[in-house]
Order: C-alpha cells, then structure tokens, then sequence
C-alpha cells in the first residue's frame, strides 16, 4: 500500500494575513485546486457584450425559430409518450407548456430583444424570464404565481436547443478552471463534461447537493453554500478553491497563490498515488475484511467505480436516468441502462434503488409541476409517489427484474416508512412477476428486496422491519436532515446537517447493531461514508458493508491499511461520550491526523 510523505500543509491562519477576499462556505469534496472561475450563470444565460449587426441578427432569428421548432416537437413527444406510459392528467402539463411556447406575446418579447435591442437569441431569452419574474412577483393569486414555474421550463428548453446551435462567442475556457453558479445541476454538468474542471463553487447547496454528488464522484474539490458569490467572482478570476475546511479564496496576491498551488499538487499526486491501490483488498490493519462498494448515477459512472477497485455498486439511483432523459424512459430503455450498469460491474453485485424524485429532484410528468408541497422533502415524494402512479412503478420493476438475468442484481426502495409500505412494496414485485410470467419474458425469481432506512420512524421500528426485507441499506444524506429537522441545501441551517452528531451517531449505531445481531445484511450509501473520520467510526460499530463515490475507495482502502479496529472501537468509545458535534470534528480531525497523517488534505471538515 501506498505510504505518501506527509503533505507539507501551509496552516490557514498564518495564510490568512495576506488575503483581502476569502469567503467561507461548507466544505462538500475534499482537496485543493486553483484554476481560472467559469462562471456558469454567465455562460447559461450569456448576456454578450457587443451588439449584433443586421445580418447576426437575422441569423439569430433563424437559430431562435430552429430551437422553438425542436422545442415544440420536444413537448409533443413527451405528451404522446407521458400519456401513454403514466396518464393523460399527468401528461396535460405538456399542454400547457405548448400554450405557452406559442403564445403571440411570449414570442413576440424575445424576438424585439433581438430585432430591436441587438441581443442574442439567449440573451433575449434571459431578459423575458426577468420580465415574467417580475410581473409574476407582483400577482396576488398563488396558482398563478406557480406558472412562473412553467414558463422558466419552457425557456430552458429553448435555451437548451440554442446551446447546441453553436452560439455566438460561446465561451471556451483554456485550461483549468473553476465552476461557479448559484447551484450545478445535471444537466448543466453535462453541457460541460469537456471542460477540465478542477473545482465548484456554488451559492446554494451542501454535502448532498447535485454539485457535492458530482464532485465527490470525480474527485474534484468544491465548496458549496456561499450566498452572493457569484457578486464577487466574475469569468476570468482566479480562484482557489479548499474542499476540506470550505476557504474560496478570491483573486489572491502571488505570496498565497503560490502556496496553494503547492497544495494542489500535493492533492494531484497523492491522489494519482491512492488510485494505486484499487486492486488491494480493502481489509483492515489487523485482517477485517470490509466490502467497499460504489454510488453511481449512470454507466460512466459503473466503469469509473471498477476501475477504483468496487467490489460492486451498492446504490445505482436510477432517478438520474429519468432527470436527464429527454423525455420519460420506458420498460426497454430502462432495461438498456440496467444491463450496461451491469455489464460495466463484471461479477458483481448491483443494487438499483427505484425511482427517489421530489425534493429537489423533479420532473413534471409525475405532476411536479402541478403538485407543489409547501415542504417537498417532507412530502410526497420517493416511494409514496411511486405508490401513486403504480403502472409506471410496476414498469420500473419489471426492468429490473428482467436485468436480474444479467448478473448479481438486489432492489432497493427509497424512503420506507412503515412495515405497510415493504408489504405493498413485495405485493408489487409480486404483481410484475406475474406479468412478465403470463408474457413469457425471462426475468431473475429470486432478486433480494431491500429497504433504504433515512426516515427516523424507520429507524425506531427497524426490529419490525428486518424481519420482511433480505437486507438494510442506511441513507444517511437524508436521514441526517430528517434527524436534525433542517433543510441540506438551506445554508442558513445546513451546518446542523452533520452526521458526525450525538444523535444521528446514536441512530447509526442501534440500527447497524440490530441488523448483525439478527443477521440481516446492512450497508451505509451515504455521502459520510467517504469521508475518513466518519468511516472510522461506521467501522467502530460493525458496519462491514459502505457504498460510495468511486473516488474515494482508494482513500478508504488506504486508510483501513493503516488502522485496527481495536484503534477504531477506541476511537467511537471516545465519541459516544461526547456531547457536541464541534468536539466530535475537532478530536476526530486531531486522531486521524496522527494516526493516518498523509490523508489529511483527502478528508473534509
């Protein structure tokens, strides 16, 4: 195993004295990078500086009607297969995003930004969303002020089109650089997947944020949470960026700069170095042997977690498939994507969760748009929306079931609640297997069914629970903000979202000693998981299964080298005793640096 010199780490404070703009936000991915900030607001909703002649002006005229054309065919695609596959009510939203795209005045305001104002068909498109919002913003009526929501979806559609028609003076970044934006979604990451990104900041968002999810899967630094950030950083800047403490440095002098470059390589190198030991059995000092498995959200990422060394993946969310699909995906497609997923994990166990949308991952054709929660993590969401569209979860099912004839495949369902839910959960597996029976498609018999624990009620009862599932699968991203009654993303209450508490601690531990003691397999697929000081306490407890982002198994396999569970137990003794999470960081930061000193730059605070 690899045995890295002690990165030289130049202490914040004395760095502190010779830096004029330093914000502080939540440390979400470990690791230092500095790079030229990219901001993605700017890029998205491009506002360029030079106005159009008459000529580029009839030719974005021509560009804004091919996107409105590709956009109309978009939506009735998605009404024709939306009310086919999960119903006409919830396809009606479709309906109405077409009223809106071929409303006179709608069309009539974006092109007199161009013909008039000499803007590009996006900047235009910009302008009208800041109309909307304004005149929506001034309306007493509460449902109407919800189709503000209708129209921004309609305008990201067209905006999405007029990406991918060459735009004039697009922004093409040269070498490395930083994200910033008020948030990274999905989509957004993907329309820049050839950008050589080095690190995110965002506004919004914490450890479990779209940004956090994707820069722990690639390995990638990044801070989340600074409100008005994008106020202090412009395209150009150069930024440096510290995923382990949350430090976003702004345009700093040469003297810093020149320190946290030193920081970044030291990050690059012993990170290449940790990749090393992707094929070293992931046992402990001592001989435990502990099963290291991978998140992923699609087929890149299947392949990225063999290559670090997985030994499957214990969470495939499929909800991915669905978020960035052009329109919904049916039994077949859904099947496709399976059996890559698969196929990119030879001899492997694959655990696909069913379909975990709302909260902040949504789509409209389950009525997201018509259907607003005053608290949508609180509400209905995950397996209570799929209960309501049965059909569409049944297909869901029956894809998977039929992947099972593929390789070593467990389902798993999301946000289980109460013992009535895994029942109605089994007596739709039933279902489908009849189905798929009575049609003659081959699919597995005997696919292991589990239940994803983050909702507290879940982990009170979990003794009634065990008894009727194969095995336990621990959500701590969510089970942590159920917990601690705060909002993950909200960064005014984010810092309470910290599973290395006395009581998500607590839960943590009954859980995963109930289920050894009754011999049902449990595992953790939360983001805590990657994170060494938390690892070690996971470990402590007798949790010998973990999933998570591909790139920290190199970490976790070095770090279980280099300590003994006797080390770790001693380690949870400690914490168990304590009664703040301040005091938990600070001693477990304190211990893991003497006893694994050369991983302190991979682990955030």
């Amino acid at each position: 195993m690899v045995r890295t010199r002690t990165a030289a780490f130049i202490a914040h404070y004395p760095l502190a004295c010779y830096i004029t703009v330093m914000r502080r936000g939540i440390a979400v991915s470990p690791g230092v990078a500095v790079g030229t900030a990219y901001c993605v607001d700017e890029v998205i909703g491009q506002l360029e500086p030079h106005e159009l002649n008459s000529v580029e002006a009839a030719d974005e005229l021509a560009r804004l009607d091919q996107a409105w054309t590709a956009t109309d065919e978009d939506l009735r695609a998605m009404h024709a297969k939306v009310s086919t596959q999960v119903g006409e009510q919830e396809a009606a939203i479709f309906q109405t995003h077409q009223a809106i795209l071929h409303d006179s005045t709608f069309i009539q305001k974006v092109r007199n930004w161009i013909t008039k104002e000499n803007l590009s068909s996006r900047a235009a498109m910009h302008h009208v969303m800041n109309e909307y919002t304004s005149l929506f913003a001034r309306i007493k009526d509460d449902y109407l002020k919800e189709r503000l929501a209708d129209v921004r979806d309609v305008i990201s559609r067209i905006s999405t089109h007029l990406l991918n028609l060459n735009a004039i003076d697009e922004v093409q970044p040269d070498g490395p650089v930083i994200l910033v934006g008020r948030e990274l979604l999905p989509s957004q990451a993907l329309a820049f997947g050839q950008i050589d990104v080095r690190g995110i900041v965002t506004e919004t968002g914490g450890n479990t944020s779209h940004a956090a999810i994707l820069a722990r899967s690639r390995g990638i630094p990044a801070v989340s949470g600074i409100r008005g950030i994008l106020h202090e950083i412009s395209t150009g800047d150069t930024v440096a960026v510290d995923g382990r403490e949350g430090h976003v440095i702004v345009n700093p002098g040469t003297e810093v700069e020149t320190a946290y470059r030193k920081l970044q390589r030291e990050f690059v190198h012993l990170r290449h170095e940790l990749v090393e030991n992707r094929d070293h059995p992931a046992i402990s000092k001592d001989g435990v042997e502990i099963e290291l498995m991978a998140n992923i959200n699609n087929v890149a990422d299947a392949e990225s977690a063999n290559l670090m060394g997985a030994n499957g993946v214990g969470l495939f969310r499929t909800e991915y498939l669905f978020l960035t699909h052009p329109t919904v995906p049916d039994e077949e497609e859904q099947l496709a994507a399976y059996i890559e997923a698969i196929q990119a994990s030879p001899n492997q166990r694959v655990t696909i969760r069913t379909l975990d949308l709302g909260g902040d991952k949504t789509v409209p054709y389950l009525g997201h748009q018509t259907h607003h929660d005053a608290n949508p993590f609180m509400g209905w969401r995950s397996i209570r929306l799929s209960f309501e569209h049965p059909e569409f979860f049944q297909r869901q099912i029956r894809a998977i079931l039929r992947a099972g004839c593929h390789g070593d495949v467990r389902i798993l369902f999301p946000m289980i609640t109460t013992l009535e839910e895994v029942r109605r959960v089994k007596r739709l597996v039933k279902r489908s297997k009849e189905q798929l029976d009575r049609e003659g498609i081959p699919y597995k018999k005997s696919v292991p069914l589990g239940l994803m624990l983050e909702v507290p009620a879940a982990a009170i009862v979990i003794k009634h629970l065990i008894g009727a599932v194969d095995f336990v699968s621990i959500g701590s991203n969510d089970l942590v903000q159920y917990l601690m009654a705060a909002d993950r993303d909200n960064p005014k209450v984010a810092h309470l979202c910290e599973p290395l508490s006395p009581p998500v601690l607590a839960v943590l531990q009954t859980v995963i000693s109930t289920c050894n003691e009754a011999g049902i397999p449990v595992t953790l697929c939360g983001e805590m998981a990657g994170r060494p000081r938390a690892f070690l306490l996971l470990f402590a407890m007798g949790l010998r299964q973990v999933s998570m982002s591909p790139a920290f198994i190199p970490l976790i396999k070095e770090l279980l080298d280099q300590i003994t569970l006797e080390q770790a137990t001693s380690l949870l003794d400690h914490v168990m005793q304590m009664k703040t999470s301040g005091n938990i960081q600070l001693y477990l930061s304190r211990e893991l640096a003497r006893m694994c000193p050369n991983l302190t730059m991979m682990d955030s605070a």
